[in-house]
């Protein structure tokens, strides 16, 4: 039993040395971090090293490049890695170029009443299910859905399931991820800055392009590592409304479940892990990551 004198002692000690208090504090999530997740990456980095008997099936523990071989040499594997890159990117780009205006009209125009209910409204998507919604894309791409009723109206034809329906659900599942670090990014926007482009003759669409934007872009970037992240993982959403057309995540999937091929999925799976790696030491020098 910790007596009062003990406990006013260990007290003491922690405030005169700050670095125990805080090595403490950060010491069991770090360690949670260390061992669930770095510990995870080194067993999938380790396990992409292996390969898989041809014969018996059975993965053989011995050094071989021969998943990154098949993986940079077959050219369905090649064309599905830049298919997953390029439907990330778009998804982003669609992402951020719904969301400013959104994230503009809450920040700086609506009332605060208004702008509450706008925020509540914005993540109320995310209370549902990541299914339900993807269903819900799903029903209304399917044939006389909602999608091509309306496009019916204007004598257009649905596209259906593919890659359109794939990029479309995608940057609606995740554009609150994109809205709320540009809406944080506006509201440290000081109003005087709009002020004094108003008063030294600026008109919106200037003020938005040279004052605005360059202010933004670091929350911006903050948004599209979620939108570029998630989208570069996702299989879920592709095999409900991406007809026949793959992206990384489904070939991991694939050859974990249906091929057990283990070696070969861990192969893939550091494709996304070195193309975000490669990304955020791109957009470090932003200050994106100080928007996050």
């Amino acid at each position: 039993m910790i007596t009062r004198s003990e406990s006013v002692r260990r007290g003491s000690l922690l405030q005169r040395h700050p670095r125990i208090r805080l090595g403490l504090l950060l010491g069991p999530p770090m360690l949670w971090l260390g061992v669930a997740y770095l510990g995870a990456l080194a067993a999938l980095f380790v396990t992409a090293l292996w390969s898989q008997n041809s014969f018996t099936g059975l993965i053989e523990r011995e050094w071989s490049l021969d998943s990154f071989r098949t993986l940079f040499t077959v050219d369905v594997y090649r064309t599905i890695a830049f298919r997953t890159v390029g439907v990330a990117a778009l998804v982003t780009v669609v992402d951020a170029v719904v969301a400013f205006p959104i994230a503009l009209y809450m920040s700086k125009v609506a009332r605060p009443g208004l702008r509450r209910f706008l925020l509540v409204a914005v993540l109320m998507p995310l209370w549902a299910s990541y299914l339900v919604k993807a269903y819900a894309w799903r029903g209304m791409f399917s044939e006389g859905g909602l999608v091509s009723s309306v496009l019916g109206v204007v004598g257009l034809d649905s596209p259906g399931y593919g890659l359109i329906a794939t990029i479309v659900t995608l940057a609606y599942l995740w554009l609150p991820y994109m809205i709320l670090p540009i809406y944080a990014g506006l509201e440290r926007l000081p109003n005087s800055l709009l002020e004094a482009s108003s008063d030294l003759g600026g008109r919106s669409g200037t003020t938005i392009r040279r004052v605005v934007l360059p202010m933004v872009f670091p929350a911006v970037v903050a948004g599209s590592i979620f939108t570029f992240s998630l989208s570069l993982g996702d299989y879920i959403a592709v095999r409900i409304v991406g007809g026949t057309n793959q992206l990384l995540g489904n070939v991991v999937y694939d050859n974990v479940g249906a091929a057990n091929n283990l070696p070969f999925a861990a192969a893939v799976a550091t494709v996304p892990v070195v193309v975000m790696l490669v990304y955020l030491a791109a957009v470090r020098r932003t200050g994106a990551m100080e928007s996050i």
